[in-house]
């Protein structure tokens, strides 16, 4: 394996939304988890308790709900084949996010080889959210730190791509090989290159370009 693509999930693979957001729509608790995220970004709360606000919300989730709700869900297009482009080259593809596990581990069928997320109980919620694996922003540096390690690359091999403040860290992290997806003030200044539209192929174009070197054209002889 040659280069590690890091994809974050909420507000970049899912464009203008999140997973919380949309297993509330699903759930008519709309209102309560915008709550707990405007609690977040306030710094009221922490990732462990917005954990544990929605696992009380959703009580009632079912693994046919979430499945339902992800096939619905807002999605970039064109993920299958970045995936499967990625894999075609020996590289490798993972999603990091602080979303629950039990909706993001569901991109492994669109062809992600990794996906690292927030633990929560399995669905139907039976047991209490464990802290101890409920990720953080800065969660996101180590994490790659380990598949880089595991993987046996350098971090300029690694190109990352998000949208928002919990990609914050892992961009000022990686410098020059960060792609910047629908994103908000918050990484647009961090990032090298910067991706608006519904087309993850187009993102991933940049990506490409930052860790292959651009393209040289052939140019006619001179007489």
């Amino acid at each position: 394996m040659t280069v590690l693509h890091v994809f974050d999930m909420d507000g970049t693979l899912l464009r203008g939304s999140s997973a919380s957001l949309q297993i509330a729509a699903a759930t008519g608790t709309v209102d309560q988890v915008a709550a707990l995220e405007a609690a977040f970004m306030a710094g009221e709360i922490d990732t462990v308790g917005f954990a544990r606000g929605v696992r009380r919300l959703w009580h009632a989730l079912t693994v046919e709900l979430v499945a339902a709700v992800y096939a619905g869900s807002p999605w970039l297009s064109g993920i299958r084949e970045v995936c499967a482009d990625i894999r075609a080259r020996g590289e490798r593809s993972a999603v990091i996010t602080m979303s629950p596990d039990f909706f993001a581990r569901l991109l492994l069928e669109e062809g992600v080889d990794e996906v690292v997320a927030s633990r929560f109980p399995a669905v139907p919620f039976a047991t209490p959210v464990d802290p101890a694996g409920i990720l953080t922003p800065a969660d996101k540096v180590r994490v790659v730190e380990e598949l880089l390690a595991r993987h046996g690359l350098p971090r300029s091999r690694c190109v990352a791509y998000g949208d928002s403040i919990s990609d914050a860290p892992l961009f000022a992290h990686l410098g020059g090989n960060t792609v910047a997806v629908n994103a908000d003030a918050h990484v647009a200044h961090l990032a090298a290159v910067a991706y608006a539209g519904d087309d993850l192929l187009g993102a991933y174009a940049l990506g490409r370009a930052l860790v292959d070197g651009p393209t040289l054209t052939p140019q006619p002889p001179t007489a």
